[in-house]
């Protein structure tokens, strides 16, 4: 219905970050010490796609890669994590301190796997 708030209730997340391929394995290995990654009776569980990205850095930014005013483009990867919704908080915090984009990407998406089980 129009202006209705619907509350999903889900346990776990997917979190896709957009990052330069260097700096993977430290991310990775920082995430599953905050239990990040973890599945089942694994961790250290991601995947990674290479991908190709465009921005635009605008006035007032610092960019990591390209120059103010102009349109660049490059390759990055996109990691694929799962995380416990206990831990989401301490992840962000965790990839902000690594990453080394001035505004990483970064997308949280619920995981309702357990509503069709």
């Amino acid at each position: 219905m129009k202006g209705e708030i619907i509350i999903m209730e889900f346990k776990e997340v997917k979190i896709e970050i957009y990052v330069p391929e260097e700096y993977i394995i430290k991310l990775r290995n920082e995430l599953n010490k905050i239990k990040a990654g973890k599945v089942g009776n694994y961790d250290n569980v991601i995947s990674i796609t290479r991908v190709r990205g465009y921005w635009r850095p605008l006035e007032g930014s610092d960019p990591f890669n390209g120059e103010v005013g102009k349109i660049s483009e490059g390759e990055e990867c996109k990691i694929e994590i799962r995380c416990n919704r206990e831990y989401v908080k301490n992840a962000i915090k965790v990839i902000k301190e690594i990453h080394p984009y001035e505004e990483p990407v970064i997308n949280i998406i619920p995981i309702v796997n357990e509503l069709f089980e």
